[in-house]
């Protein structure tokens, strides 16, 4: 049987712990995370829940799954959309157990109707400058989609609050779709409530970028962040995350430039924290 644990499988990455790195590869595919190991997961008709698990052998039912491990089903569970770290598997490993909770969550790719990936309006307390989406109709985005339970749902509330809301998107207006075209009900999104930075012409500035280009970017683009992070990504990271009155002072550099965009849509639809 191959060595599925994450450390094998190069998946193991914590930005966390290694700004720099942010945002940690993500999932390969529909996946249920089992604590240190990375399970590959079948789409099958009957909803998720019915997905099989294929772990050698013929594939055990992913709800069945969860039960075997002591966790929730699928329906006790709520639909997340990950946009940055919280789809790579190390790093939701490490939030979760850091707090004393399991760390099993299946999760997979999906294409989101109406949103883009834009990059956040403040500098997150590891040092690096994470992402965030935006509303716009017609687009479509690769991103990925966590079933967490109440539990996982309020730890992760923790980790991304103040700076983040977290909205509940109609799937109406915000259409997720499921390998094998499958849509998803309503789903969660943490949205940066200061909003994202733009591209100098308006534009939300895509998040294209690994984190030392994007911080390499943004010091050419203000001397003023250049005199305080500067001058290479890495001394960014290490100041940052060293002082909270740094991280504050450079996101007010951010608006102070005149790069912020407000995202207003998300608000609108804002969960209050609770499920």
């Amino acid at each position: 049987m191959p060595d599925r644990t994450l450390e094998a499988l190069g998946l193991a990455t914590v930005p966390l712990l290694e700004p720099l790195a942010y945002p940690g590869p993500p999932v390969p595919g529909p996946s249920l995370l089992a604590g240190d190991r990375l399970l590959p997961l079948r789409p099958a008709p009957g909803g998720v829940g019915r997905w099989r698990v294929a772990d050698g052998g013929t594939g055990t039912g992913l709800d069945e799954a969860l039960a075997a491990l002591g966790q929730p089903p699928v329906a006790a569970r709520v639909p997340v959309l990950a946009l940055g770290s919280n789809a790579a598997p190390g790093q939701v490993r490490h939030k979760l157990t850091h707090l004393g909770l399991p760390a099993v969550v299946p999760v997979s790719p999906v294409t989101a109707g109406g949103l883009g990936v834009g990059v956040s309006g403040h500098i997150s307390a590891p040092g690096y400058v994470a992402a965030a989406p935006y509303a716009e109709a017609g687009a479509e985005a690769g991103l990925w989609v966590t079933w967490l339970d109440d539990g996982q749902l309020r730890a992760v509330d923790g980790t991304e609050m103040p700076n983040y809301g977290r909205a509940l998107l109609p799937a109406a207006e915000f259409p997720v779709r499921l390998p094998g075209g499958g849509l998803l009900p309503d789903t969660y999104v943490y949205y940066n409530v200061r909003g994202i930075l733009s591209d100098g012409r308006g534009r939300p500035l895509p998040q294209a970028l690994d984190q030392p280009a994007l911080l390499t970017r943004l010091l050419a683009a203000s001397s003023r962040l250049r005199d305080l992070l500067g001058p290479a990504p890495r001394d960014w990271v290490a100041r940052a995350g060293a002082d909270a009155g740094v991280r504050e002072a450079g996101t007010r550099i951010f608006h102070e430039e005149g790069w912020l965009l407000p995202e207003r849509t998300f608000a609108a639809y804002d969960a209050g924290g609770g499920a």
